[in-house]
């Protein structure tokens, strides 16, 4: 199953005007009546919506009703006021896929995808960064996005440094929740990961064609349930959840205060304000002036941590010298 947010669904009327009456009853004559198609189309429509995860209560006499909205991020969920001018107006979203990021790359050279968020329930083959298997767990939130930047090749490693900037900012905006940012690509919560970042990319001469953010947010998942299965993975150090049993805040409220925050990020980023970027993460960086090791695929690297550069490099203080890390996985002592 999947949907976009620019395909006329049928579906999509009746739960509109649910949407805008959902404290009334309506009946199934009312809603024919009004939206021009037949009752039986009414009552499909109805048991479509509520597979999607929609509360509809029925009474005889009454009609329906609307109660709760679901918690699936279908594409008009994410669109519906989302603050932004270009990034998150236009979603392909899927049951389940292989990767949104293999179909995001399918057609990311198309102008009209600038700003396009590729979201699915189940990944079967996800991908991590450096090509490692992504687990997409039950409750978590796992979407691709297309950006056709204006910003020059240079500012490109820039990237994950910025998008994990955002996001943490978004997790403390809407649930409340100090999380840390961990080089090059993590965000933890009390030293756990709770989401990841990859970034693909295609160049053309010193132009960037496009470049496609891989996320995946541990929202509402079942954490020991992951350990047990990662616990023996490389460079594993712990997952946990974002929402708690008692938080009732719905996902889609995250990822459209993401899509918010990353816009603004890279606005800073087409004026040039990487040294505002780089500010904003070392405020929130997990290891900075401690002691870490750097597994490379050149060995082990043993250092101080002293941040990052406008690059995004990890600058690394070894006994002989200062280091800049361009790829490695940080443990920390």
């Amino acid at each position: 199953m999947s949907y976009t947010s620019f395909d006329n669904v049928g579906l999509m009327k009746v739960l509109s005007f649910f949407q805008t009456h959902d404290s009334e009853y309506l009946s199934g004559q009312d809603l024919s009546d009004v939206l021009k198609i037949s009752r039986v189309a009414v009552w499909k429509h109805i048991k479509k919506i509520k597979s999607l995860g929609y509360k509809i209560e029925s009474k005889q006499k009454l009609g329906y009703r609307l109660v709760n909205d679901t918690e699936k991020l279908l594409p008009w969920e994410i669109t519906t006021n989302l603050k932004t001018k270009i990034i998150g107006k236009r979603v392909h979203y899927f049951e389940e896929i292989d990767s949104t990021q293999n179909f995001a790359q399918q057609i990311a050279s198309d102008k009209k995808e600038n700003g396009a968020i590729i979201i699915a329930e189940k990944q079967t083959d996800g991908r991590g960064r450096l090509d490692r298997k992504w687990t997409s767990p039950k409750g978590g939130i796992s979407f691709s996005l297309i950006i056709h930047p204006k910003f020059d090749v240079s500012s490109s490693t820039l990237i994950p440094i910025l998008c994990a900037v955002s996001l943490s900012k978004s997790i403390k905006s809407v649930l409340g929740i100090e999380t840390e940012v961990k080089w090059p690509n993590d965000i933890t919560m009390n030293g756990k990961k709770v989401a990841g970042i990859l970034v693909d990319a295609s160049f053309q001469a010193n132009r960037i064609d496009y470049l496609i953010l891989g996320i995946g947010i541990n929202f509402d998942i079942d954490a020991k349930k992951l350990e047990k299965r990662l616990s023996k993975t490389p460079n594993f150090y712990g997952v946990d959840s974002l929402r708690k049993k008692e938080n009732k805040t719905p996902p889609k409220l995250l990822l459209k205060e993401f899509l918010v925050q990353l816009e603004k990020s890279l606005a800073q980023l087409d004026n040039g304000e990487k040294s505002n970027i780089v500010k904003e993460w070392t405020k929130r960086a997990a290891g900075i002036g401690k002691k870490i090791t750097i597994n490379t695929s050149n060995g082990k690297i043993l250092g101080v941590a002293q941040g990052i550069d406008n690059d995004g490099a990890l600058k690394l203080k070894t006994r002989k010298e200062i280091k800049r890390i361009l790829v490695g996985d940080v443990v920390l002592s």
